[in-house]
């Protein structure tokens, strides 16, 4: 699997994003270590907290079918109305601590596309994203 197909299915699930609140869509692509890709878009709920991040809904989708080794994540996002297309989304801290959980840091690649040009991506170690993380490995002492 290519960055940039990786890249493309994070934009297709983008597509089923449910998020009349902010209007603001966000797909992910999590590629497990296997060549799987688990796809997950983000889930807004009138209520605020019950909402769900594209990002995480890759990862439960995936660890719920049983994967717990992944290699790379791409996420786009934009305003639904076009708004800021060209900047990139960045996990929020929540998903980036839910992908520690089952990511190698140093190793763990994160793709980042703007929506209206995806070809100008930039990729990310999770270890870059959140350095310093605390992980499994650290109940371990």
């Amino acid at each position: 699997m290519t960055d940039r197909e990786l890249i493309a299915l994070a934009a297709e699930a983008r597509r089923c994003s449910y998020s009349p609140y902010s209007g603001f869509a966000v797909g992910a692509a999590l590629l497990a270590s296997d060549g799987t890709v688990y796809t997950g878009c983000n889930i807004e709920n009138a209520a605020y907290s019950p909402g769900n991040c594209a990002e995480r809904t890759a990862v439960f989708k995936a660890v719920s079918g049983g994967k717990r080794a992944f290699s790379a994540i791409a996420v786009v996002g934009g305003h639904s109305d076009g708004r800021g297309g060209e900047t990139i989304c960045a996990p929020c801290g929540v998903c980036r601590q839910v992908l520690r959980e089952f990511c190698a840091p140093a190793e763990f690649r994160v793709l980042l596309a703007p929506l209206n040009s995806p070809e100008k991506y930039e990729v990310y170690t999770l270890e870059q994203l959140l350095p310093q993380s605390f992980g499994p490995d650290d109940l371990n002492i």
